[in-house]
């Protein structure tokens, strides 16, 4: 029992929520648009549309509006529903009744000039007094709650401002309102035009949509929309392909066709459009017309206007994303509705018992009484302040209202039972004003208040239609107050793959490259690959960057890297070629060796150069033992040591074969003075010039190695234009270089001068043969070496030096000791002192011709 008990007293306390009716709605009143009060509001809004021809006016009469615009009848509902709803409070002004007079704007400037002047008007006379000072100047009413538009409200608002009057609008957003100096007295309950255009700047951005199109309204509200829009737009990387304009006091067929002909033409996918509902109804009508599809971003002005919606076929037209003020929902207002129009009807109802007529067959409105069949309204009525679109936006009407409610409720010095100034005291518009900038209240828990400019501290829901079994229904995707927050998952697209659409100029270009303009929009380029030693990580950057000193790049980078270097690897399949070709030709060197060691003292052995030939061998053995400083990763000592031991080991080769070339030239050339100085040239005369030719290239080594870079300078001090490279031992100086190889090539070339003339002595071995073959392929290996090196890269460079090397090697050993081998081992007999004695006693050379003579 305790439970019900509770529950019957919650519903005694709060009547509306458990279906009763608030007590003070027994008390509305049917006056429309006019209640009296303590002080009043003024309330300006479009209740009727225009029916006159402006063209044909030539004078100042009256200007006719004789059509009802539904929702603007609604909103002036709103208000009266507010300021019943403050005199139903007690605590709020207690004692003190807020009164209301409401009149048609008609949408037109020479009509809204009329109330407004009336409101201006001194007390509850029809005159306006010039005077100095209104500091003292009691008006009709203490604010004013409208228009609607920015439009109207540009005509009014500098006259209220300089009466400081306070002027609250619920849908004027043009930014230019929040220039105080302009407009001092002006205050709205909606976002301006600014913060809407940031909000679907953010709306585009989130899905990098920056090639788009913007369409507007030829009027204040359209117009600002569109700069305002623009000009965030570009300062957020979003280009504009087209704008355009719909007319709104001509005919806007034709301009809208040739508007979406020029949309069309621009690609696009995504249309902003920033218009009233009217201008958006006659656009999207020829839309529907041409069989135009996009996602159309609409302003709050016509997202969720029933003139938009229920076009025909507005269905095809694509994906709608459309924005509306966050305010919240007046949740009595239904009821209120009810109960006004109820009583409406019964009245109605009276006055047909009675014989009267209805009301709807009297004059058109007039400026006291802007709806005159508004009395013979019944229920049936009631969708006036039902639909969609007024729950939206009925709020900010209602916060309107409350604003001065509150200002009022401090300006009088109001607790919850008494206000401390009556209702007899003077209060004035401009001390109205200054309260109002700084009043802040709750609406339904939500805090309220104006920032310096008069702008409120509210953001924007953010809806998309949605069609389900041809119903319209309007699904909440998210919001903006500061930040956007959206759930792209309760997004319906209607488009050919039910995905989000692209709508870019040009598509992103990849990493490492930067766009190039083209054209008059920054979002139409062409991506350019950054060249190498170039790179572009910045999105933000206009060109490549230059890397670092010390780093490099490929093309189409991101970024600069220190260079790595490559090197002949011991485990590479050239290497592994050269060695095993280097053992095979050490192997063989070594059994050349041991098989001269066996047959040591023979005149073979003696006329090849006894103990020298040891040393050539070794010599020989040497040089290609040094193709292994070639291999593996290179550092100071071994490029120390690579060309010049290269280069010393051929020397001792190449120099004790001189020593033997000289000893032929001398037997051959020189036959009688052989005998008496062939024992000084082979022995101490061959190792003296042996001597003296390896110190002649110590010199050069020794100068090469000095005047040469270390590998680690070399490095150090290498202009880096490159990210891989390999690294081969420094040769510098060239000269040294040539120098040291010069010297070899020079002493194999003298060699064979001495030798590839000489005539073979008849039936004895000839020595001068394997001098000339053995140095004529030294000296070829390394001549055709230095074209091929020149051109190469330094990998080939490398192995084609260790090429060289062992190849000149394999020529001295095949030319030079083959043969003597092949005697050794085929003709063991022929290794005698008279096969030799030529060489071996310097005996006079007997030719073949000789002996057949």
């Amino acid at each position: 029992m305790v439970m019900p008990l509770r529950l019957l007293i919650l519903c005694w306390v709060f009547g509306q929520g458990c279906g009763d009716t608030p007590q003070w709605f027994q008390d509305i009143s049917t006056d429309l648009f006019h209640s009296p009060g303590n002080f009043s509001l003024g309330g300006l809004f479009p209740i009727n549309e225009l029916t006159s021809n402006l063209s044909t006016r030539e004078q100042p009469d009256d200007i006719h509006c004789d059509r009802i615009s539904s929702y603007g009848l609604g909103l002036s509902l709103v208000m009266k529903y507010a300021v019943d709803e403050v005199n139903s409070n007690p605590e709020l002004l207690p004692g003190i009744r807020m009164g209301h007079q409401m009149f048609d704007t008609c949408k037109q400037s020479s009509v809204i000039v009329k109330p407004t002047m009336l409101f201006l008007t001194k007390g509850d006379t029809k005159e306006v007094s010039v005077m100095c000072n209104y500091t003292e100047y009691s008006t009709r009413v203490m604010a004013v709650i409208g228009p609607q538009t920015s439009d109207m409200t540009s005509v009014i608002g500098k006259l209220l401002g300089f009466f400081l009057m306070p002027q609250i609008s619920f849908g004027a957003t043009s930014e230019k309102f929040s220039d105080k100096s302009l407009y001092p007295s002006f205050l709205r309950t909606v976002p301006s035009d600014r913060r809407q255009a940031e909000a679907i700047v953010h709306l585009l951005k989130r899905f990098n949509w920056t090639w788009v199109a913007m369409v507007g309204s030829e009027d204040e509200y359209g117009k600002q929309g569109i700069l305002e829009l623009s000009s965030l737009a570009s300062k957020n990387g979003i280009c504009v392909s087209y704008k355009g304009l719909i007319p709104v006091y001509s005919d806007p067929v034709p301009t809208v066709k040739e508007i979406l002909q020029r949309i069309n033409e621009t690609e696009v996918t995504v249309v902003v459009v920033f218009a009233l509902f009217k201008p958006a109804r006659d656009f999207f009508s020829e839309v529907i017309k041409t069989n135009m599809r996009a996602v159309w971003v609409g302003s709050t002005s016509w997202g969720l206007h029933d003139q938009v919606t229920s076009l025909e076929k507005i269905d095809t037209v694509g994906t709608m994303v459309v924005f509306s003020d966050m305010t919240e929902i007046l949740h009595q207002l239904d009821d209120y509705a009810k109960e006004l129009f109820s009583k409406l009807g019964k009245q109605r109802d009276d006055r047909i018992r009675q014989g009267r007529p209805p009301q709807n067959m009297k004059a058109s409105p007039s400026l006291f009484d802007p709806c005159p069949q508004c009395s013979d309204f019944s229920p049936d009525n009631v969708t006036l302040l039902t639909n969609p679109l007024l729950k939206y936006t009925a709020a900010s009407v209602y916060t309107a209202v409350y604003t001065v409610a509150h200002a009022m409720h401090r300006l009088l010095g109001c607790n919850s039972t008494t206000c401390h100034k009556g209702a007899d005291h003077n209060i004035y518009p401009w001390q109205l004003l200054n309260v109002i900038k700084n009043v802040s209240f709750n609406v339904n828990s939500k805090l309220f208040q104006f920032d310096s400019n008069g702008n409120p501290n509210i953001g924007y829901k953010i809806f998309t239609w949605e069609w389900q079994k041809g119903k319209l229904q309007f699904k909440e995707i998210g919001s903006f107050d500061k930040t956007l927050s959206i759930d792209e998952k309760l997004i319906k697209w209607y488009t050919p793959n039910s995905k989000v659409p692209n709508s870019t100029c040009s598509a992103d270009c990849e990493p490492g490259q930067v766009r190039r303009v083209k054209g008059l929009h920054s979002c139409c380029f062409d991506c350019i690959k950054c060249k190498e030693g170039t790179f572009h990580n910045n999105t933000e950057d206009i060109q490549c960057t230059d890397c670092p000193q010390g780093q490099w790049s490929t093309q189409s980078s991101t970024n600069c890297t220190f260079p790595t270097y490559d090197y002949l690897s011991w485990s590479s399949p050239a290497s592994l070629a050269l060695l095993l070709a280097g053992l095979v030709l050490l192997a063989c060197q070594g059994a050349v060796g041991v098989l001269f060691l066996c047959n040591r003292g023979t005149p073979l052995v003696r006329a090849s150069g006894g103990a020298m030939s040891a040393f050539t061998l070794l010599s020989l053995m040497g040089g290609c033992a040094s193709v292994v400083l070639f291999l593996g990763k290179p550092n100071d000592w071994v490029c120390y040591l690579q060309q010049p031991l290269n280069a010393l080991f051929s020397t001792v080769t190449l120099s004790t074969i001189l020593a033997l070339s000289l000893q032929v030239v001398c037997v051959t050339e020189f036959p009688d003075q052989a005998p008496a100085h062939l024992d000084h040239l082979r022995g101490p005369g061959s190792w003296l010039l042996v001597l003296a030719l390896c110190g002649v290239q110590v010199g050069f080594c020794g100068w090469f190695v000095n005047e040469g870079p270390s590998l680690s300078l070399y490095v150090a001090n290498m202009e880096v234009t490159f990210v891989r490279k390999f690294l081969r031992c420094p040769v510098d100086p060239m000269i040294g270089f040539g120098l040291m190889q010069g010297l070899n090539v020079l002493l194999g070339l003298v060699s064979f001068m001495c030798t590839f003339m000489a005539q073979k002595p008849a039936k004895q071995y000839n020595l001068a043969r394997d001098i000339t073959f053995s140095t004529l392929a030294y000296c070829v290996v390394w001549v055709v070496f230095i074209p091929i090196y020149a051109g190469w890269t330094n990998e080939q460079k490398s192995i084609s030096h260790m090429t060289a090397i062992l190849i000149s090697n394999l020529g001295l050993l095949s030319s030079f000791f083959f043969p003597k081998c092949h005697l050794l081992l085929t003709n063991p007999e022929l290794n005698t002192a008279e096969y030799f004695h030529t060489f071996l006693e310097g005996t006079p050379l007997t030719t073949q011709e000789d002996q057949e003579e």
